[in-house]
């Protein structure tokens, strides 16, 4: 026997079309609160890993002062791992890697898909080293040039954009003022 169109024909299996309508409606909310609050999801949509703070950060060039958010990488796990595996990172975003001393600082760009600009920092704040577009993914060594003690990576062109030079000064707690 079949069913007519519009009728109780659309019934048979057991369930009614409005049913569906408030079922589909019903996991779309259940899922779009689980979205909502996952850490992980909102902490990857600022930018930033999950359970990662941002701290504020000012680059401070002929042009003025230009205010950062970042993520500051104090343990050896942490700056390993740094922008790995991101896709993409908020134009007044950066990360920032503490060595806690001294030294001539070589890093990569492996697993790492976002062109960044590397801003080489001493304790004192000045701005010791700089290189421009690190190319994605790839394992070529840079090396900050003199002694760092800390890194600041930014998307690539910020550097360039907010004219930032060897002796510009960096504001953060972790460097004197």
């Amino acid at each position: 026997m079949r069913g007519r169109a519009g009728g109780r024909g659309r019934e048979r299996c057991g369930v009614r079309p409005r049913g569906i309508f408030r079922s589909l409606l019903a996991s779309f909310f259940v899922l779009m609160l689980c979205f909502a609050a996952s850490p992980r999801v909102l902490a990857e949509a600022a930018g930033a890993e999950a359970g990662a703070r941002l701290e504020p950060l000012d680059i401070v060039t002929a042009s003025g002062s230009h205010p950062f958010l970042v993520e500051v990488m104090r343990t050896e796990a942490e700056r390993e791992r740094g922008l790995m595996f991101r896709r993409s990172l908020p134009e007044d975003h950066g990360m920032l890697f503490d060595f806690q001393t001294a030294r001539l600082v070589q890093m990569w760009m492996r697993n790492t898909f976002i062109p960044l600009d590397m801003i080489f920092i001493s304790r004192s704040g000045a701005v010791v080293g700089l290189v421009e577009n690190a190319e994605p993914l790839s394992e070529r060594i840079i090396s900050s040039g003199a002694p760092a003690d800390g890194v600041i990576e930014v998307n690539a062109g910020i550097a360039a954009k907010i004219g930032v030079r060897i002796g510009d000064r960096i504001r953060h707690p972790l460097f004197s003022k």
